[in-house]
């Protein structure tokens, strides 16, 4: 029996089963953008944090390309540095398609379908990751944070956007109704909101903001600051 429910977007997700597969990419974007507080401004933020760490000698990633919207952005950002070679990663093949197509008129973006886990990274400058850690099983979480540190240039940047969980009952109870007010306030109806959360079920696992910095503390980060936060959803840059 197929129990798929609409999570807005023509989006179809089943209960503990969300995918960034199938069709999921056709309308990924529309549906990201009302579904992530300030996701577009979050964008913006990392390109101008890129002008700080990118040089035309520069190798970048990001970690969870989805379709190619940020790394296209990050390298037209920086196109009077055309030698920076943009790498994005991405475990579903239905994602890496989408992003190729999105990025194909870019010359030094390479789109690849590689597991950031097992993926073997050049010395890099910017490693970014927009919203894709909450996705990483949490037993392999530290130890891809880690990866993620001795992969940088010292002095390269880690950026990283998450939803976070409140550091208490009382205000993760706050934090998720006023989460779901914004939802609704952007479109998306009760049936909808309550689908896309059932399907997140243990695939979706946010740490708080406290438990992101022990995990860049622990690989090594010692220079790290909060750059963006709204209700549930904080960006973070950490400096090797």
């Amino acid at each position: 029996m197929d129990d798929s429910s609409g999570v807005g977007n023509q989006i179809l997700a089943r209960n503990g089963a969300w995918s960034f597969g199938d069709k999921t990419p056709e309308t990924f974007v529309d549906h990201i953008r009302q579904s992530v507080p300030l996701y577009e401004d979050g964008h913006q933020l990392v390109c101008e944090l890129s002008s700080f760490f990118c040089h035309n000698s520069s190798t970048c990633y990001e970690i969870g390309v989805s379709t190619g919207e940020l790394l296209r952005k990050l390298a037209l950002h920086n196109a009077a540095k055309p030698k920076i070679n943009w790498v994005g990663l991405d475990v579903e093949d239905s994602m890496v398609r989408k992003a190729r197509d999105h990025c194909d008129d870019v010359p030094n973006i390479q789109i690849l379908r590689e597991d950031a886990r097992d993926y073997e990274f050049e010395k890099a400058d910017l490693i970014v990751s927009y919203y894709t850690m909450q996705f990483i099983p949490p037993r392999h979480r530290q130890a891809l944070f880690d990866k993620i540190y001795e992969s940088l240039n010292w002095g390269g940047a880690f950026i990283c956007f998450e939803k976070t969980r409140g550091p208490d009952a009382r205000f993760q109870d706050i934090l998720s109704s006023l989460y779901t007010d914004f939802k609704l306030r952007n479109g998306f109806n009760c049936d909808e909101i309550i689908a896309k959360s059932r399907s997140l079920k243990g695939v979706l696992e946010p740490f708080s903001t406290q438990g992101n910095i022990d995990l860049m503390r622990r690989a090594g980060f010692e220079d790290l600051m909060t750059i963006q936060k709204y209700i549930c959803f904080e960006g973070f840059l950490a400096i090797k």
